[in-house]
């Protein structure tokens, strides 16, 4: 626990550090912070800190820089947001369109609102069926074509346990279609375990198979994750420094499945989350941060959006920034 003091001393280094990129010294702190106190007691205190792991020492400097430690109990303790001010109404920049181009408007309306990465995970569809047929290709192994009510084809390769003649394909395919045409994958999983003793076994393995498979296609095709921006963090001092953790950023970027891990952790939050300097595990920088947010269409979790940039970010704007994007991210596409 953190007296007064130490917490007025803590905030105001934090602050001056975001707002200078300079290691703060006792004499800037006792000019800011406001308190009467003497180089020798904001010493002490700063020694306090320091043993405590909130702020450390650059080898360059005897100021003090905070540590992700110290930005976390910032951010959850001491954060006040200021009112929002920006060049245009970020209104003009998400018209209602193809979901395609909202989304991508939306990275870049992050991006240069941040000046950091803006990230946006495409929409999730329910992934309902509106027919499904089964194709034997060899013995044992057997393509499923997953056809959506809009036309969307999705198609796997299975390999079943036993050989199916095509003609037990087709009662597969003609069974499913008739009962469970118009519910979502998830919906027909259910279904099938309460009706799966009624089927014959071989049939309900097939079908069990090809609930699977369609699960997992529908899930590939929609992990679309939309970036913008990656090059603002060239500009950023405490990164461009350091060209091996730039190099280990854009294969992040490149790669995209660990954000996706991250934003899909995300969505399952209210509200703005905040990962700073690694903590999330997913994103193992310490010299980064996620800002980040689920958007909603009709009332229904479709996407996560956020802001990727250096610890030592403005966090009040960045929420602020998140959760206007997420909000017009959610009219835009509820307009449709």
């Amino acid at each position: 626990m953190l007296d007064e003091r130490a917490k007025t001393l803590l905030k105001t280094l934090v602050e001056r550090y975001i707002a200078d990129g300079q290691p703060v010294g006792s004499r800037t702190l006792s000019r800011a912070s406001g308190l009467e106190l003497s180089p020798a007691t904001i010493r002490n205190v700063m020694a306090d800190l320091e043993e405590l792991g909130l702020i450390a020492s650059p080898h360059t400097s005897s100021g003090r820089i905070p540590t992700a430690r110290g930005y976390r109990l910032f951010v959850d303790t001491m954060l006040t947001a200021q009112p929002l001010t920006l060049d245009a109404p970020p209104e003009a920049a998400l018209p209602p369109d193809q979901p395609q181009r909202v989304i991508a408007n939306a990275a870049q309306l992050l991006s240069s609102l941040s000046s950091f990465v803006g990230v946006v995970t495409a929409p999730r569809k329910p992934s309902v069926f509106h027919h499904i047929e089964f194709m034997r290709l060899s013995e044992r192994r057997v393509l499923v074509i997953i056809v959506a009510p809009d036309g969307d084809v999705q198609n796997r390769v299975i390999f079943t346990a036993q050989d199916y003649t095509q003609n037990q394909l087709i009662e597969a395919s003609n069974y499913l279609t008739a009962n469970y045409a118009g519910l979502t994958i998830e919906q027909v999983r259910e279904k099938l375990k309460g009706e799966v003793d009624a089927l014959r076994g071989e049939i309900a393995a097939l079908m069990q198979a090809a609930v699977q498979a369609g699960s997992e296609a529908i899930a590939d095709s929609q992990e679309q994750l939309v970036i913008s921006g990656e090059r603002n963090l060239l500009t950023v001092q405490d990164l461009a420094s350091d060209m091996g953790s730039l190099r280990k950023l854009f294969d992040l970027f490149e790669q995209k499945t660990q954000l996706m891990r991250l934003l899909e952790v995300s969505s399952r939050a209210e509200g703005v989350r905040i990962y700073i300097g690694g903590e999330s595990m997913v994103v193992p920088y310490e010299e980064l941060s996620v800002v980040s947010a689920p958007y909603v269409v009709d009332g229904r979790v479709v996407g996560t959006l956020g802001v990727i940039g250096p610890t030592r970010m403005a966090y009040d704007r960045m929420i602020q920034i998140v959760d206007i994007t997420s909000r017009l991210i959610s009219n835009a596409l509820s307009q449709k």
